[in-house]
């Protein structure tokens, strides 16, 4: 007969074991495994929308930073002419001050040739015109470089001022990526081998659709001699992991990789995937052809390099490495060209 004491370990036990058997049940719920996957993809996509900001507000301070400094290297090269030319034009006004100063019909006058005369008094005329005309030119043209870089600065500091704004973002983005992999480490070995199957096909489902129209016999198959250096680089990156924000040589980003793998091709494009896609040429994406950046999702996040036969390289997400897939696994917003 058993004791009230074996008969609350009895309890206990079987306690436990409807525990973990609830939770292994749980996870390996398809309903819940699917829910656990849109999580997992809403978070990776709201941490790359914000990396891209952040990243392209970074680049936005640089390039301002740089305006700021040859605007201001404009203005003190014109300083020192204006200085030049004053020294000259005093140097002038004491020589003939010296002289006599007396007024050029004086001097034509007094003159023993008065052709000579006439035309130095025309030359000496002709070049303080001259450099008075300059001298207000260069007046006007400092006023203006000093407006230009007191609005440039002006736009520098609100720059500057947005991105530490966007450091509270940034520590946001980590946060989110931290909950990500989290909930990924929680999963079970087969929970996480099924995640990454039903992230497979699905991405097999789009393709295959997008195959289907037709699509491939369209694209083009040859890449400029810039693009298979760009494929070449890119393929030597295969297996390195993603690292938020990060642009080589041992880690990328998604906008990381593809920046990187055209600069060692000798073209140098902007650093986000949002910044890629603004301001490159656009190209159909029937006119594709390998090399080229597929942009993906509607705001941009999103971006890969595209290597012919439907296929892609890119740098998916945390937790993930550098790697093939097909083209039309994601949603596909439109096709760049870095070597337009």
């Amino acid at each position: 007969m058993r004791t009230q004491g074996q008969r609350a370990a009895t309890a206990v036990a079987l306690a436990c074991a409807l525990t973990a058997t609830t939770q292994q049940a749980a996870y390996a719920d398809p309903e819940t495994l699917t829910e656990v996957r849109a999580r997992l993809e809403r978070l990776y996509h709201d941490a790359g929308v914000a990396t891209d900001k952040y990243n392209g507000a970074g680049e936005k301070v640089a390039a301002r930073k740089k305006q700021v400094g040859k605007l201001n290297a404009r203005v003190d090269a014109t300083e020192e002419e204006l200085t030049r030319l004053t020294s000259l034009a005093g140097a002038a006004a004491r020589a003939q001050y010296r002289n006599g100063g007396f007024p050029a019909e004086l001097q034509f006058a007094l003159a023993p040739d008065p052709g000579h005369a006439l035309d130095n008094a025309g030359r000496s005329l002709r070049a303080q015109e001259t450099t008075r005309d300059v001298m207000t030119g260069l007046t006007a043209a400092r006023e203006n470089l000093r407006a230009r870089t007191a609005e440039a600065a002006g736009e520098l500091k609100r720059l500057e001022a947005s991105r530490r704004e966007m450091a509270a973002e940034r520590r946001k983005i980590k946060r989110d990526i931290a909950a990500a992999e989290l909930l990924e480490s929680r999963l079970a070995e087969p929970e996480r081998r099924r995640l990454t199957d039903l992230d497979d096909q699905e991405a097999r489902d789009a393709q295959a659709k997008w195959v289907a129209t037709g699509i491939l016999k369209k694209i083009g198959t040859k890449a400029t001699p810039a693009g298979r250096k760009a494929i070449a680089h890119a393929t030597r990156q295969l297996g390195k992991p993603y690292v938020w924000g990060a642009e080589g040589p041992d880690s990328f980003d998604c906008s990381g990789l593809t920046s990187q793998v055209w600069l060692a091709a000798g073209v140098r494009i902007p650093r986000t995937s949002q910044e890629q896609w603004r301001r490159l040429k656009h190209v159909p994406v029937e006119k594709m052809r390998p090399g080229d950046l597929i942009v993906y999702f509607s705001g941009a996040s999103h971006v890969a390099l595209y290597i012919g036969d439907g296929q892609i390289i890119h740098s998916p997400r945390p937790g993930r490495s550098v790697t093939v897939a097909p083209a039309a696994s994601m949603a596909i917003l439109g096709v760049v060209r870095p070597d337009a």
